[in-house]
């Protein structure tokens, strides 16, 4: 199953097994995110991508996991670790690699670069470049799905650093007390930039914040898709019933630095060899094969399509323009009719 508009999410519930197909969609829209990110690193080095740049290698299963959770038409925003969300949600990789190297064709007109993407038609809210700034914009999404009775939920994930925030704890007290259909999602990696979370904060659970607003809170082991799914599909159960937020602690990891500037010195080699040791994708890869749900053959081409998708997306993105410099002047206000209002 290829990470495009429309795709069924192969749904499992909390009690069955997953399918075939589920696993084979997790293989895929894994792989290409750690395809994307492998290219979006090495044309950073060559500087055809500029600014701020952070990858998302190592923590595929936060996203692939609770997609196949969700519904279609439920609402996503992140903070600036945020190139695989739009691929998964539908978002052309043309568009992605287009909107890193500053293109008109990009998916925010070559505006936002790496750390602002955005494409409302499928649902992604951004890519938010302020540490924390995205998290009441969630509970605000949710708000409005509550409102206009939608039945839709807001899944909002942040970094384990972005706790730290004031506004992090206002958006889960509101939420809360509002029963808000949001899923908040710490995508806890253990380094706030480069501090872990040990020499930041006296709670080194962090699910254990929000029982602080009485959220039912729980922590996930984030390299396990399958994990991810269950607990994301008992958040979402319980938002479309009017429950209110759940606040779930995804434990992951990046395999590199916070961002592109990052040598990443301050972790030692035998902790990130125990991360890839427990690599999502090559998890999932081995119960493929032990079920014989597809052969090394096949996944050898589902590899081959990625890679062709990624290599479409470098072209597509080097062959377009950048914006013309008057586009500065647009997309800074919007015009609104308020008709309630009279002159």
């Amino acid at each position: 199953m290829a990470a495009t508009k429309g795709t069924s999410k192969a749904k499992a519930s909390k009690k069955a097994k997953f399918s075939k197909e589920t696993y084979l969609y997790w293989f895929e829209t894994m792989l290409l995110m750690r395809r994307f990110e492998e290219k979006a690193g090495q044309l950073y080095g060559q500087q055809k991508i500029r600014g701020f740049c952070h990858l998302y290698i190592g923590q595929e299963a936060c996203a692939s996991g609770s997609a196949t959770a969700l519904e279609e038409g439920d609402k996503w925003i992140t903070a600036y670790r945020d190139h695989a969300q739009p691929l998964i949600l539908g978002t052309s990789p043309n568009a992605v690699m287009a909107e890193l190297m500053g293109k008109e064709t990009g998916c925010s007109k070559g505006k936002g670069g790496s750390m602002h993407m955005f494409d409302k038609e499928n649902n992604f809210y951004g890519g938010h470049g302020i540490v924390g700034g995205q998290v009441p914009l969630g509970a605000g999404i949710a708000f409005a799905e509550k409102y206009n009775k939608t039945g839709k939920l807001c899944i909002c994930m942040m970094g384990d650093g972005a706790v730290r925030q004031g506004a992090f704890h206002e958006a889960l007290n509101m939420a809360m007390t509002w029963k808000l259909p949001v899923i908040f999602v710490i995508e806890n990696n253990g380094y706030a930039m480069g501090t872990s979370v040990e020499r930041t904060s006296n709670v080194h659970e962090l699910y254990k914040l929000g029982e602080s607003y009485d959220i039912p809170s729980a922590p996930v082991d984030a390299m396990n898709p399958e994990k991810v799914h269950v607990a994301v599909e008992e958040a979402a159960a319980r938002a479309r019933r009017g429950d209110g937020p759940t606040l779930l602690e995804f434990r992951t990891y990046r395999y590199k630095g916070h961002s592109m500037s990052d040598p990443a010195k301050y972790r030692a080699k035998e902790e990130l060899k125990s991360y890839k040791d427990r690599d999502p994708i090559e998890y999932v890869r081995s119960v493929i094969l032990e079920k014989k749900y597809a052969s090394e053959e096949d996944l050898k081409s589902i590899d081959d399509k990625v890679k062709g998708q990624v290599a479409e997306s470098v072209k597509f993105a080097e062959e377009s323009n950048y914006p013309d410099p008057s586009e500065a002047y647009k997309d800074v206000y919007v015009q609104e009719d308020f008709p309630f209002i009279t002159e």
